[in-house]
């Protein structure tokens, strides 16, 4: 009888949420969240990674039309300069490596908690999700990381005007560093 988890594979539950297998036995899955929570499951209730695929249907491949679709991803209509903007947006890359990845994958994780499909969260592709944040104007962007570490658009774009260490000081006031730091872990898919 050919083997339907194997270790080290991917499953998912009927809620979507993401799980590897790391053992087999009895008719129960053993397997590791991605958080490293240890769970276990009769077979019937998982589901292999291509049968996730089909049953979702493309759902996740739309899930991005959706996400750009959002209000976050407006076009812009404030007072930022687009120069200031692009400005800022490198100084905080360059003090805070891996910051913009952080803000294009929190926005999209937070519009699909906000729309009911938190499950899809951890199916999230990083590079997909920064191909759209880099697809807006910089002002945008701008606004959304400053929205990200709690700070005014405007105050955040100017004081990168004035040096890096103002810059990193109005980041790392508002930035989740326990979430960053994690965040730096997540594989890059």
């Amino acid at each position: 009888m050919p083997v339907r988890f194997s270790p080290g594979s991917v499953v998912y539950a009927k809620d979507g949420r993401r799980y590897v297998v790391d053992e087999v036995a009895d008719g129960l899955v053993y397997c590791t969240a991605p958080g490293g929570a240890e769970t276990e499951f009769p077979e019937g209730q998982l589901m292999t990674e291509a049968e996730w695929t089909a049953r979702s249907g493309g759902r996740r491949e739309a899930l991005y039309g959706r996400i750009k679709q959002a209000r976050a991803y407006a076009p812009y209509r404030g007072q930022l300069d687009r120069a200031a903007s692009a400005h800022f947006l490198s100084k905080a890359e360059q003090l805070f490596p891996g910051i913009l990845d952080f803000a294009a994958f929190s926005v999209a994780s937070r519009i699909l908690a906000e729309s009911g499909d938190q499950a899809l969260i951890a199916e999230l592709s990083i590079v997909k999700c920064r191909e759209l944040f880099d697809g807006v104007s910089p002002e945008t962007r701008a606004t959304l990381l400053a929205g990200l570490v709690g700070s005014a658009p405007d105050k955040i774009v100017g004081g990168a005007k004035l040096g890096d260490n103002l810059t990193r000081a109005l980041i790392e006031k508002g930035l989740d560093a326990a979430a960053f730091e994690a965040f730096g872990s997540r594989r890059r898919q």
